[in-house]
């Protein structure tokens, strides 16, 4: 199937034909793989897979897997009220995917609320906004929440969602996907104590799934061409991910949206047993530059506030980043799982 006109591009460029302003959004930079990628995707057509190679088609439907939007650095109200705030413009994307698929999850990736995680920060702003989805979020904890020693309004609000003992870790199966939460803001003893029970957890479940997919998400990206990257002390738990085979790893952080292709934990491109990871910080908060691109950035979007949507099926997975402007996928595709 021919796909529509492609201009070509360098490594990063604006998105935008060459007839536009030399001056694109910004930020809106994508690879040019990313580019075919989302191009073949709305065309209808077979996206550029994850391992190399042509993959069946995983449309963006629930069908036989579960559908997940994903983003983290959300509830800002300290200049816009709630109902005009750039959380409440995401919210409504999701309500909008939930419509149409009712049993979809939400994960926050940290940063729920600013500036400090104070109680009245969730009451006022995030639960106007994202607090519509709260009986169907997993979440995982920011620095931002721990601005207030021990993150006591994120423990309050999201209770036994956000795992036990106050600890901000813990695991659950999403339809096939096993599905880890991690709290990234860990240090000295309990982060020790955090990657003990990762690899025990990881180590159990294979024993009961050998085969099946695995998507974990934090806070701190371990890479991130954002100011916030790269941050290394997540290096612990990719490489017990990726002993496990994981598929999956989403980050926030950086106020902006990047996708990375399959990697090892030293940075090394991996396309048969690395790790997918996006960073996803565009969900409402005042959005961040990008600086030096990292290797396998493959793309990245600044411009728009946005969720990622994703498709997870038995052995596969889709995904989009959707606009909170309504517009098509900035950037889309899907690939296999490792273990399958």
């Amino acid at each position: 199937m021919p796909l529509p006109f492609l201009p070509i591009f360098d490594s990063l460029a604006p998105l935008a034909p060459p007839s536009a302003a030399t001056t694109a959004a910004p930020g809106a930079t994508f690879a040019r793989a990313a580019l075919l990628t989302t191009l073949a995707a709305l065309a209808g057509c077979a996206s550029l897979s994850g391992n190399g190679g042509t993959l069946p088609e995983l449309p963006l439907t629930r069908s036989d897997g579960v559908v997940v939007f994903a983003a983290g650095d959300i509830a800002d109200c300290r200049k816009t009220p709630a109902a005009d705030s750039g959380a409440a413009r995401t919210a409504a994307v999701i309500a909008a995917g939930i419509a149409a698929d009712p049993a979809a999850v939400v994960l926050a990736l940290g940063d729920t609320t600013y500036p400090v995680g104070l109680p009245a920060e969730f009451s006022d702003c995030y639960a106007p906004t994202w607090g519509q989805f709260k009986s169907r979020t997993l979440p995982a904890p920011g620095n931002h929440e721990y601005y207030t020693t021990g993150a006591p309004g994120y423990f309050s609000y999201f209770g036994a969602a956000a795992g036990p003992a106050q600890r901000g870790y813990y695991s659950t199966d999403v339809g096939a996907w096993h599905v880890l939460s991690l709290n990234s803001n860990l240090k000295a003893e309990a982060a020790a104590a955090q990657l003990a029970w990762l690899t025990e957890d990881l180590t159990a479940l294979r024993r009961r799934n050998p085969s099946g997919c695995v998507l974990a998400f934090w806070h701190h990206p371990l890479y991130s061409s954002g100011g916030h990257g790269n941050n290394l002390h997540m290096r612990p738990a990719w490489e017990a991910l990726m002993a496990a085979r994981a598929d999956l790893v989403l980050a926030a952080h950086d106020h902006g949206y990047e996708r990375f292709a399959p990697q090892d934990a030293a940075g090394n491109a991996d396309m048969a047993t690395g790790i997918r990871s996006f960073v996803v910080g565009n969900g409402g908060a005042r959005l961040t530059p990008f600086t030096a691109t990292k290797a396998n950035s493959q793309a990245q979007d600044n411009a728009t506030h946005g969720v990622l949507k994703l498709v997870l099926k038995a052995k596969g997975y889709a995904w989009a980043f959707l606009p909170v402007d309504g517009s098509a996928p900035r950037d889309a595709g899907h690939a296999g799982c490792h273990a399958t």
